[in-house]
């Protein structure tokens, strides 16, 4: 049997369950900021290779969000597509004030 997660809502509550430490939601908004802002750089601009500078960062600073203040493994692994949706979901639930840094405020 299978215990890989099947419906995005309930893996999005395993995703905030993987991201209570506010250090690493700061380098999650952080680093997610920074891919907004290169994209639209590199929309703007000339970018050749530089869009490979775009998952370095956004991946750099989660993980070591991930590595270093959680201490879990990044679920980026398991579940590709819904973990950057889910960073992106974060990154403006925060923005909005809809959620915290500070987990036990959500």
């Amino acid at each position: 049997m299978s215990d890989r997660i099947k419906e995005y809502e309930e893996f999005y509550q395993f995703y905030l369950s993987e991201h209570k430490n506010k250090t690493s939601r700061v380098l999650h908004f952080v680093g997610t900021f920074l891919v907004l802002l290169l994209l639209g750089i590199g929309l703007f601009s000339s970018w050749g290779y530089e869009w490979f500078l775009l998952p370095i960062t956004g991946y750099g600073f989660a993980w070591v969000g991930h590595a270093f203040f959680e201490k879990n493994k990044p679920a980026t692994f398991k579940y590709p597509f819904w973990s950057l949706y889910s960073d992106f979901k974060l990154f403006f639930e925060i923005l909005l004030r809809k959620r915290s840094f500070d987990s036990r405020k959500d």
